[in-house]
C-alpha cells in the first residue's frame, strides 16, 4: 500500500490509521521563489517532498506538499516568485492539520523546505496545540537536523539561499533542473554579517544567491542527501513512539 496520502483510497486510508493509531503525517512545506540563475524555482519544494517520501517508511504517511510559502521578501524583480504572506502560510499549514486529526491522524510533522517558513510553520503548531491538547505536532528542517548538516548547510554562507548545500541536494535529486553552464557566475556572498535589520533579497543580493554554488557537487550532494534522509527517519521513528513527558 502506498504511503502517499493521494494514491491512497479514502477506506484505505481509514484501515491504516486503524491499524497504527500512532501514524504520523508528514506534510511537506516548500515555496515557489526564484532559486538565482541555477536552480529550479521549486526547489524548496522538490526538496521538502523528497524528504517526506525518504523519510515515511511504515510509520507515516504523506500528504501532497504546500508549494507556496512565506517568500514576500524576494520581492517582485526577478521572475518566477509565487509568494503567500507569512500569515497566510501558518493558515493553510494549519488548515492541513486539521485534516489530517478529521483522518484520523493525531501525530503531524511539518518537513519544511524554506527557512522563510519556519516561522509560520510555528504559529500554525501553537494554534494546533491550543486547539488540539492531545494531538502532536512538530516541524523538520533537513538544514538542522544535526550538527554536521548544519555545518554542511552554512558552510559558504550563514543567511544561505541556492548556496554550494542547496545545490548539491538538487544535483543529487534533480540534475536535469540544475543549470550547470550557470553555476561559474552564480556565486554571490553572504553580506548579513553584522546586521542588526533584516532585508528584502534585493538588497543583499545581486543575484538571487547567498553562497558559492559553484563549489557544488553531485557527489557531495548524494552524501548530504544520505546524511538527511538518515536523520529525518529517525526523527519520524521517534516521532512515532514519543510520548508526551508528562502523560
Amino acid at each position: 500500500m502506498s504511503h502517499r496520502w493521494e494514491e491512497l483510497t479514502s477506506t484505505e486510508l481509514a484501515r491504516r490509521v486503524a491499524a497504527d493509531p500512532d501514524c504520523v503525517a508528514l506534510i511537506p512545506v516548500g515555496a515557489t521563489e526564484q532559486h538565482g540563475p541555477h536552480l529550479p524555482i521549486g526547489t524548496d519544494t522538490i526538496i521538502a517532498a523528497a524528504l517526506a517520501d525518504a523519510a515515511a517508511g511504515d510509520l507515516a504517511v504523506v500528504l501532497p506538499p504546500i508549494a507556496y510559502g512565506a517568500s514576500f521578501f524576494h520581492g517582485t524583480t526577478m521572475a518566477g516568485t509565487v509568494a503567500a504572506s507569512g500569515t497566510e502560510t501558518a493558515a493553510a499549514a494549519l488548515r492541513v492539520a486539521r485534516a489530517c486529526v478529521a483522518s484520523g491522524v493525531k501525530r503531524l510533522l511539518f518537513v519544511n523546505g524554506h527557512v522563510g517558513n519556519a516561522a509560520a510553520l510555528w504559529i500554525a503548531c501553537d494554534e494546533f496545540r491550543r486547539e488540539f491538547p492531545h494531538g502532536r505536532i512538530g516541524v523538520m528542517q533537513w538544514w538542522e537536523l544535526t550538527p554536521e548538516i548544519a555545518g554542511h548547510a552554512t558552510a559558504d554562507a550563514v543567511d544561505w539561499h541556492a548556496n554550494a548545500a542547496e545545490t548539491s541536494l538538487v544535483m543529487a535529486l534533480r540534475p536535469e533542473l540544475v543549470d550547470l553552464d550557470a553555476l561559474a557566475g552564480a556565486d554571490d556572498p553572504d553580506r548579513t554579517a553584522g546586521t542588526v535589520f533584516r532585508y528584502a533579497l534585493a538588497q543583499v543580493s545581486t543575484n538571487g544567491v547567498t553562497g558559492h554554488p559553484s563549489r557544488a557537487s553531485a557527489e557531495f550532494g548524494v552524501q548530504l542527501w544520505s546524511d538527511v534522509v538518515e536523520a529525518a527517519t529517525e526523527m519520524v521513528r521517534r516521532a512515532h513512539r514519543e510520548r508526551a513527558p508528562l502523560s
